[in-house]
Parts: structure tokens; sequence; C-alpha cells
């Protein structure tokens, strides 16, 4: 079957998918990486098909979103191959996806080739910057957790558990991952993307604050 076919088939799966997500990771998420994915694929190099794919498909495997990812990806790989995609290459999309995950920095899954990397900071381009911010809010928002709190610490060097089980508060967030992901880029595309929406975060940050202690 065509690329082409099986990628529009892909996106109207996901937007079924992702209808009713109210986290930060709805349909328009997957649309943003997707389009982060491409742009730093033309630039970048590799499998534009794989790169595609595994940035479309990337959160129906979230831990998040999904109370059996080995169910997923079985779904996943069934859909590629009933489109007639060789083995070796659904193998390759599904290390793809599997390697996106922030996990607390704690994914046990490495980034093994250009592909890997493309998604993965396409997706980390996401949570960056102005989207980024508003991300943030949207997904703490869903959870119940606290804007700020002035004397809550914030969390180095955690574990996958205390990073998926424990609140955080929405600016503790910022510090616990979205500031780390500048220097986590693997692209010199996605690095210089970073460090504009990264100096975006930080001015963000400092009128957070001005206006939370009534100095401005």
């Amino acid at each position: 079957m065509d690329h082409r076919i099986i990628i529009e088939d892909a996106k109207a799966w996901v937007r079924d998918f992702h209808e009713k997500d109210a986290t930060g990771h709805d349909y328009w998420h997957i649309v943003r990486v997707y389009n982060n994915a491409l742009m730093l694929q033309e630039k970048e190099g590799g499998d534009r098909f794989i790169v595609e794919a595994a940035a479309l498909f990337h959160d129906m495997i979230d831990y998040k979103l999904t109370d059996s990812v080995d169910q997923q990806i079985d779904e996943i790989e069934g859909f590629l191959n009933d489109r007639g995609i060789e083995s070796e290459i659904i193998r390759r999309i599904i290390h793809a996806m599997q390697a996106v995950s922030f996990k607390g920095g704690s994914n046990p899954v490495a980034v093994e080739s250009l592909e890997d990397a493309i998604v993965q900071d396409a997706d980390r381009l996401d949570a960056l910057g102005a989207v980024g911010i508003a991300r943030t809010f949207v997904y703490g928002g869903s959870k119940g957790h606290d804007m700020h709190q002035p004397d809550t610490q914030v969390r180095e060097n955690m574990t996958f558990e205390q990073y998926s089980q424990e609140d955080s508060t929405m600016i503790s967030h910022f510090y616990e991952k979205l500031l780390k992901l500048k220097l986590l880029m693997h692209t010199d595309t996605a690095k210089a993307a970073a460090e504009t929406r990264h100096q975006f975060m930080e001015m963000y940050l400092e009128q957070f604050y001005a206006e939370w202690d009534g100095k401005i």
C-alpha cells in the first residue's frame, strides 16, 4: 500500500484515539509533533515514513493515556502489518515511539537511530516555549495540581515511579522537566529551536515570579 494512504489512515485513527483528551496530549499536540518531525527530517535526513508513523502514534503508548501499553503496541503493529509494512520497519517505528517518553529522565529505551532522535526531539520541542507553557497548565489543571507553592522543593534524580505518581506544582514542572530539555536535544536543528523556546520560558518565569510577589 502507498505510504501516503497509510499515513492518512493513521491520522484518522490517531484523531479518534485522542479526541477526548483534556491533558495537553490531544490531537493537536500530535499534529504539532508531526509537523516538527517533518521539519526536522527535511533538514536532518532519515527515513521519512518511519518518522511520520512514529510521530503520529507515539502517544498511543504513553502510560498517561493507556492502561495497556503492550496492547496498544500490538494494535499498532497490526495496523502496519495489515498494510504490508515489513517487520523491520515496524520494529523501527515502535522503537522510535518507545524512545520518545521523558519518564522523569529515566526512560530505559535509548535513542539508537536518526529517526529515534528526530521523533524524540519533535515531541520535546512541543513541551517548550509558549506552547509548552500552555500545555503545562492544561495538564496540571486536569490533574488538580497547584499552580505554585513557594516553599515546594524541586525534585531531582527522580525514579519513574516518583515522576509518574507523585504530585508536583505546575511551576515545579518547569525545573523538573522543561528547562532540562534544551540540553537533551539530539539534532542541530532541534537544538537551535529549543534555545529560542527555552529563552522564552525563562522570560515567562521572571514575569511570573514578579507578578506572584506583587512587584509589578
